[in-house]
Order: structure tokens, then C-alpha cells, then sequence
């Protein structure tokens, strides 16, 4: 509890300031930045947290499940059927595939010593997903070194587990999202392995990722920032870890939600990041983007390249829509 308390007062040492909440005009403010920010690329993104920001006051249920937890006792309920989550695996850029569902995304990056993946997926998923979709693309699973987790929740992490138990593969999460696992003791919790810190630099072979704990969704979500290459010319991708506001009127949640998006936007700003991907095809356009990567002519813009100004922006609406939910709070 310590330290989920000492994450969540990062937005205070981070000296960022968070507009406290005001009234209805002020939240439609923040709601009209985060549109004028999301423009046509952020739609997905826009529709999903800032419609979150105008009703997070209110009664909710799903508990635990709602949240990403799921399934800590009373047996786990049976899988959907494959039909309703499969999706076929794509190469995306020289160095990075998508082994992903329909709705949940997982991402192998290739580097010349294994394999580095961010996001786990669902335990039923993983091995059709994530193992199937790597034979098909003709990379080997037993070559996956690291399994980037980006937040502790199911739809992320129940799969790694599977990968520690199958293939050896180290689990990176940060602290508090392990704490967290372990208060919950899912049964799909991976066995506690490697704890990512703060602009933590993750080396395997020639390729390095680096990881910035971004609390908010939960206490310990990972963004990241991740070298890619398009037909050998060099890119770098952002990931913004955790995205919806899961977790009802926390004002504090929102604040520190609030301000590790514009810490990101900064770090993306910097770091000239120009892709973006996320976690969930909703948010970053997959579902539009790799069919597009299938019919792409040689020497046509990359679905995923969306320059600096577009990743930036997408920081933006998560955080003008998390102003927006603190502005409508009592």
C-alpha cells in the first residue's frame, strides 16, 4: 500500500501542474482541447476516454473485471469462442510484428539475440496468438527472451505466465503493478521476475527499448519507446501503457493519470517519435492500418508512420480528457 501511494504522488514530484476540478464548462473545455487534438487519427481514442471523462462520476459495476483483474477465484469462466478473437498475425515493420487478438494487442520486436514482446495478452489467447502467430511468420517462440508487460490487467498480462512456464521467457512489470498482482493472486499471475523502474533502457542484441513508469490506469503502468525500421530507414515508436479510466471518481487517479500524459508527450516529444501503437486496435487504427500494410505499394507511406506531431497530439487527448473527468468531479 506504501507504495502504491508513493506511485501515485509522482505526479506531484513530477512538478506538473493539474487543473483541479471546476465545473461543467470547464470540463467541456478540456473535452473540445482533446477533440481539436485527436483530429482524424485519435478518433478511437477520443471516443473511448473522453466519453469515460463525462460519465466517470457515476455509479459503475464489474468490479474486479471491469478493471482487468478478472478471474481470482470461483474457477475462471470458459473462453469465447475462437472466432470472436482470433486475428492473423502481420509483419509491420522490419523489426516488429503483430501477434495480437481482434480487440488486444501483443507485439513482437526482433532483434539479432531473440525476441522482446510487449503485451501478453488473454491466458486462452497466448498460445494460438502469440506462439501460433510467430510460427506463421517464421520466427521461432523459444526465441522470446522478455515479455514487456505493459499494465498488470488480464487482457495484458494473463498470458505471461504461459511464457515464463513454456519457454523460460523474464517478466518485466513495474513494482507497483507487481504488488498489485499480488494483492489480487490471480491464477493466471506470472511468478514475480523483473521489476522495470523509471527510463529503465532494456538491451537484447542490437535493439534497446526504454520504459518510463506512467501511473495512472494503474499504479504502475509501462509506456515505452521503441526503435523500428521501415525497409531499413529508422523510426521510433511510442506506446502509451494504459489508456482507460477504469477505476471510477478517484481525483487522485485522475491527477496522476493526468500528469504522466504530459510527462509522455513530453518524452515522445523529445525523443521524436513518429509511430505510434498501442494495446488495444481501437486506439491506434490496427484494424485499419494492417489490411493497408497488405496492399501497400513499394515506396508508399507507411500506415503506422504518423510523424511527431500526430503522437504528441495523441498524448494530448488523454490527458485534456482526464482534466475533463477531474472538472466534472464534485
Amino acid at each position: 500500500m506504501t507504495r502504491l501511494l508513493t506511485t501515485f504522488a509522482i505526479a506531484g514530484a513530477l512538478g506538473l501542474t493539474v487543473a483541479a476540478a471546476q465545473s461543467p464548462a470547464e470540463m467541456e473545455k478540456h473535452i473540445a482541447a482533446a477533440k481539436v487534438a485527436a483530429g482524424k487519427e485519435h478518433a478511437g481514442l477520443f471516443d473511448r476516454v473522453c466519453s469515460e471523462a463525462r460519465t466517470v462520476g457515476q455509479p459503475r459495476g464489474g468490479g474486479a473485471a471491469a478493471a482487468g483483474g478478472g478471474r481470482r477465484g470461483g474457477g475462471p469462466p470458459p473462453p469465447p469462442a475462437r472466432e470472436t478473437w482470433h486475428a492473423e498475425p502481420a509483419k509491420v515493420f522490419d523489426n516488429m510484428y503483430y501477434v495480437g487478438m481482434t480487440e488486444f494487442s501483443s507485439w513482437a520486436i526482433t532483434t539479432a539475440q531473440g525476441i522482446i514482446l510487449i503485451d501478453a495478452i488473454y491466458d486462452y489467447s497466448v498460445e494460438d496468438e502469440v506462439v501460433g502467430g510467430l510460427k506463421k511468420l517464421g520466427l521461432n517462440p523459444a526465441d522470446i527472451k522478455y515479455v514487456l508487460i505493459s499494465h498488470g490487467h488480464l487482457d495484458h498480462a494473463g498470458g505471461a505466465k504461459y511464457l515464463q512456464d513454456k519457454f523460460g521467457a523474464r517478466i518485466l512489470m513495474s513494482a507497483a503493478d507487481w504488488d498489485m498482482l499480488d494483492q489480487q493472486n490471480p491464477t493466471w499471475k506470472p511468478k514475480r521476475d523483473m521489476v522495470v523502474t523509471d527510463g529503465q533502457k532494456l538491451t537484447l542484441g542490437d535493439t534497446t527499448l526504454t520504459m518510463y513508469i506512467t501511473p495512472g490506469h494503474t499504479p504502475g503502468t509501462v509506456s515505452s519507446i521503441v526503435p523500428v525500421f521501415d525497409n531499413g530507414q529508422r523510426h521510433i515508436a511510442a506506446a502509451w501503457g494504459g489508456t482507460a479510466f477504469n477505476f471510477g471518481p478517484d481525483k487522485t487517479r485522475l491527477q496522476t493519470y493526468a500528469a504522466s500524459a504530459l510527462r509522455f508527450r513530453d518524452i515522445v516529444a523529445k525523443a521524436g517519435a513518429d509511430v505510434l501503437f498501442a494495446n488495444h486496435t481501437d486506439f491506434d487504427g490496427t484494424k485499419m492500418k494492417i489490411p493497408a500494410l497488405a496492399q501497400r505499394k513499394p515506396g508508399s507511406p507507411h500506415p503506422y508512420v504518423i510523424g511527431a506531431d500526430a503522437v504528441q497530439r495523441y498524448v494530448t487527448v488523454a490527458n485534456e480528457c482526464a482534466q475533463a473527468a477531474i472538472a466534472g468531479l464534485p
